[in-house]
C-alpha cells in the first residue's frame, strides 16, 4: 500500500482505533519492521540485517529435528501475552505444538500454552530481548527462552519459569548452543518446581555473528 506523506497523519487518525490498530498499521505502512506490544506500549523493531538473518539461520536448521511428530519448527507466529488486554511479542523463532492453528487468538497470535521455546537474536533495541521480554516469557510459562546476544557476545539459554519468576539463565559462549532433547509442554512441569530435563550438553555450532 503506498500512501502520500501528507495524508500519512490522517490515515492513522481515522484507522488507528487501539493500539493493536496502530500495530498492525505500523507493518502495512513499514514494510520489514516488525511491532508488537510489551506492557501496553508499542514496539516497533526494526528490520533484520544480515548477520540477524545468518545467526536465525543457524538455530533454524539446528532445531530441524523438532520440526515434525508433535512439534513444529515456526517463524512469523506472535505469541499471545497474560501480561496487558493486548500484548503480543513475535519472537524470530519458535517451537510450538503440531496443532497451534487450533489455538488462534486473533492477528497471528497463538494462546502461550502452545509454545514450547522461543528464540530472539538480538537487534539496536537488545533491552527489550534481555529484559522486557525475559519477564514477559517467564509470565507467560514458556518453558525454553533462547537469546543469541549479540551485543555481549553470547547465547543465554533460559529454562522451567516457576510461579512467574524469572529463570537465571544459562550462559553459553558465542559458538555453540545447548539442543533441546526434548522441549516439554508447560503442564508438564511439576508443581513443586521441578521439571523434565529440557536442554542435554549437545552444542550446536551457531554463532550470534556480528557483534559489535
Amino acid at each position: 500500500m503506498t500512501v502520500a506523506p501528507e495524508r500519512t497523519d490522517q490515515l492513522v487518525v481515522t484507522r488507528a482505533k487501539t493500539l493493536m490498530d496502530l500495530a498492525e498499521l505500523t507493518n502495512e505502512l513499514l514494510p520489514g519492521y516488525r511491532s508488537e506490544i510489551l506492557e501496553g506500549q508499542l514496539v516497533v523493531n526494526p528490520p533484520e540485517d544480515g548477520p540477524h538473518g545468518s545467526s536465525l539461520t543457524g538455530l533454524t536448521l539446528a532445531l530441524a529435528s523438532l520440526h515434525g511428530g508433535e512439534t513444529r519448527v515456526a517463524q512469523a507466529i506472535g505469541l499471545w501475552l497474560p501480561t496487558g488486554r493486548e500484548d503480543h511479542a513475535a519472537p524470530d523463532l519458535a517451537v510450538v505444538d503440531d496443532d497451534y492453528q487450533h489455538h488462534l487468538v486473533g492477528h497471528n497470535c497463538y494462546r502461550p500454552s502452545v509454545f514450547r521455546m522461543v528464540v530472539e537474536i538480538t537487534s539496536s533495541n537488545w533491552r527489550d530481548d534481555l529484559e522486557r521480554k525475559r519477564a514477559a516469557y517467564a509470565e507467560a510459562r514458556v518453558p525454553v527462552y533462547v537469546i543469541g546476544d549479540r551485543k555481549h557476545g553470547r547465547v543465554l539459554v533460559l529454562t522451567d519459569p516457576v510461579g512467574w519468576r524469572v529463570p537465571h539463565p544459562v550462559r553459553v559462549p558465542a559458538g555453540g548452543v545447548p539442543r533441546p532433547a526434548r522441549v516439554h509442554r508447560g503442564e508438564d512441569r511439576d508443581r513443586s518446581g521441578s521439571a523434565p530435563q529440557a536442554l542435554n550438553s549437545q552444542r550446536t555450532r551457531v554463532s550470534p555473528s556480528g557483534v559489535p
